[in-house]
């Protein structure tokens, strides 16, 4: 989706961020917050326990995941306690750290809509 004005997915992102918390009974802190939601729901192990390396990893797999909607990167399957492992497929645009935060917010939203029907 283009988002024709910022205004137009800060929007987006608060009503996702509702709907989150109607799910979890808690708003996520933050962008990284999200991620880690989206990271444990394609690990698919459930809520538990992590590392502090686990939820390095949880992140990094919901970052591919989103941005494998946007042709990024492409999963290359699992390994043998169930973790996905993704190859990048297509280099990612140089950005700054807000243009970073906005396509991955754009991304999360589009997850949310393909991956779990919002």
């Amino acid at each position: 989706m283009v988002y024709k004005k910022d205004l137009d997915l800060q929007k987006e992102w608060v009503e996702l961020l509702y709907k989150l918390k109607e799910l979890t009974g808690k708003r996520p802190a933050d962008l990284n917050a999200v991620l880690f939601l989206v990271g444990v729901q394609e690990l698919g192990l459930g809520a538990r326990s992590f590392s502090k390396e686990e939820k390095q990893d949880i992140l990094h797999i919901a970052i591919c995941k989103v941005l494998s909607l946007a042709g990024y990167y492409e999963l290359e399957g699992h390994d043998e306690d169930g973790w996905p492992h993704w190859k990048l497929i297509k280099k990612l645009p140089r950005f700054d750290l807000m243009e970073q935060e906005k396509l991955l917010k754009i991304q999360i939203l589009e997850y949310f809509r393909e991956e779990i029907g919002w």
